[in-house]
């Protein structure tokens, strides 16, 4: 499920797409992080930190990150892999909840290579979360681009990060790892190989028809016509409404997708229940430590007749901040009544 895409060289700009593709609605908001929020890890408190950098997030259910930029131009996805293992809690290294994996990155870093670094210099763990909706606990890997063009794909395969840092990495979608993935990129025709281009949604076959179309974008003539050449390329690795096939229950429907322009911080997405387009400019944002976290209510402002479109920068309201789920938050949620 999912698909990412970056287009290094738009007229000057970097822009990154993604499709988020999954099996039920992730009831999706947006909102702005901005610096000097104190969070830790989520799992038991012992990494902590103080956010550097400002940021606007797509969070699933509200408990989550899993698209975002910061205010320096470093973006992050996050994407189904089902060949993700993250071994037994490790005492001796630091960890990090699914939850708040993005998070600590925009917080952070101002880059891919800042990113890579500090994952390589302390080995750091994600711990796996339950759902707490009921579902299957996430198996997910995450992609990190930049304003500079540089791309980082983080797996995590018993355990240990593996981490493939390159500014070549444009496409990524889901099984199976990203190393297999290049190699079986060059099986097709118009990429090095000789068979037709497929057009499934397999994950290997959207992300060959990414790295075709993606690789073939005329220069656009501004920021509008780049974001709208990004969107092309992303719809066509969408995935249609459709019951999971035989044998595939993570075989999903793209429920919304975004794109993003790395260089003038940009967000821009769009519901594909209620297809509406909106956009937000970072520039627009207090983003200031001491601000209040905003919320976009997507659920209630897409909903209504007509709903909302364009520039949605002065729309943000304070609703409180945002919880991240944490095995903290897990214990407080078991010991109470309140619905899950």
């Amino acid at each position: 499920m999912c698909t990412r895409v970056i287009w290094p060289d738009a007229a000057g700009a970097v822009l990154v797409g993604r499709n988020m593709d999954f099996h039920k609605d992730l009831m999706t908001n947006l909102w702005t992080q901005p610096r000097g929020i104190s969070r830790d890890d989520g799992v038991q408190g012992e990494l902590t930190w103080t956010s550097k950098y400002g940021s606007v997030i797509a969070a699933a259910f509200d408990i989550i990150s899993v698209d975002g930029i910061n205010e320096e131009g470093l973006a992050g996805h996050v994407l189904w892999l089902a060949e993700s293992t993250y071994g037994e809690r490790d005492a001796s290294r630091p960890a990090l909840s699914q939850a708040i994996w993005l998070q600590y990155f925009l917080d952070n870093f101002a880059n891919v290579a800042e990113a890579v670094q500090w994952v390589q210099d302390t080995n750091v763990q994600v711990i796996q979360m339950p759902d707490p909706t009921g579902g299957n606990p996430p198996t997910i890997h995450l992609a990190l681009d930049d304003a500079g063009g540089d791309s980082a794909i983080i797996e995590y395969i018993d355990g240990k990060p593996h981490v493939y840092h390159d500014r070549s990495y444009h496409v990524m979608t889901n099984s199976p790892t990203y190393d297999q993935q290049i190699q079986l990129l060059g099986r097709w025709e118009g990429l090095g190989g000789d068979q037709p281009l497929p057009g499934d949604t397999e994950a290997e076959h959207r992300f060959a028809r990414a790295a075709y179309y993606a690789g073939r974008l005329p220069q656009p003539a501004g920021k509008v016509e780049a974001i709208a050449s990004m969107f092309s390329v992303i719809r066509n690795a969408a995935q249609p409404f459709r019951e999971p096939d035989p044998g595939k229950p993570d075989a999903s429907q793209t429920i919304w997708q975004t794109v993003t322009d790395l260089t003038n911080k940009r967000y821009v997405f769009e519901s594909t229940t209620r297809p509406n387009i909106v956009w937000v400019d970072l520039d627009d944002l207090d983003l200031t430590a001491g601000a209040p976290q905003l919320k976009l209510d997507l659920q209630s402002k897409l909903s209504v007749d007509g709903g909302i479109a364009g520039n949605v920068g002065g729309q943000f309201t304070d609703e409180g901040p945002m919880s991240f789920l944490s095995f903290a938050l897990l214990e407080q949620l078991e010991k109470s009544e309140v619905p899950r």
